[in-house]
């Protein structure tokens, strides 16, 4: 269930069933896993081969874009141009969802690739692996934290892929949080050290805050658009964090 409403990885043939977020929020961390091997492999790959490191680090964001069905991308550019290019709450979840993007989004989507290519290929030139490592945990991290606001906000309209799966639980969030903490331990923990971890998770749970302190002033709540724009900028967070001590 995770893994279909995160990603466009194959699931088999069955019927889809109802998404349950308490459900999902529990086995995202491991979903995220599944997701971003295979992106994480193909830039490490990439770099023992004798790529470039910043050419490497390019193929694995494209594969990870197409893993993930540009979930992100498209979630931060909708955001981006609803908040900040509306001036209403009602014009705001309109732009929001709009498919069409705007200077915002398009600004917001641009530099979100250009970040995670950049830290990856800079982590790169001394150590592909840690940067895999990195990568994959700030993946991980992000989706996770970024159900916090379907915990604390409630749905901003009565439509949309939000308000259809309700609101989560918090036991389930705190479950699903807490397994990603792990694995951001286990991963980013050999390649920066245990402050550079620290540093990442009071970093997310500033952008957590902050972020849905923004949704809660200019919507009034949540929408599927401002989950997936708080996963990514939570994975820009902890990125910064763990590459300033490698």
């Amino acid at each position: 269930m995770a893994l279909r409403f995160f990603s466009r990885l194959p699931t088999g043939s069955s019927p889809h069933q109802k998404p349950d977020l308490g459900r999902i929020a529990m086995a995202l961390p491991l979903a995220s896993v599944a997701i971003g091997i295979g992106p994480a492999l193909l830039f490490l790959g990439a770099t023992l081969i004798g790529l470039p490191p910043y050419f490497a680090a390019a193929l694995g964001v494209a594969a990870m874009v197409i893993a993930s069905g540009g979930m992100a991308e498209d979630a931060l550019a909708d955001s981006m141009d609803g908040l900040f290019g509306g001036y209403t709450r009602e014009r705001r979840l309109d732009i929001m969802k709009d498919s069409r993007h705007g200077t915002y989004g398009v600004a917001a989507m641009s530099l979100f690739l250009l970040l995670r290519v950049t830290a990856l290929g800079a982590v790169a030139t001394t150590s592909p692996l840690a940067a895999a490592a990195i990568w994959l945990a700030a993946t991980i991290v992000g989706r996770s934290g970024a159900l916090w606001l379907a915990v604390a906000l409630p749905a901003a309209r009565s439509d949309g892929a939000s308000a259809a799966v309700g609101r989560l639980p918090r036991l389930s969030f705190i479950i699903g949080a807490v397994f990603a903490a792990v694995l951001l331990f286990l991963l980013g923990g050999p390649a920066s050290g245990i402050l550079s971890l620290v540093v990442a998770l009071l970093l997310s749970v500033g952008v957590i805050a902050g972020w849905a302190s923004i949704c809660q002033r200019l919507v009034g709540g949540q929408t599927g658009d401002l989950i997936g724009a708080l996963g990514a900028l939570i994975e820009i967070a902890v990125l910064t964090a763990l590459i300033a001590f490698v």
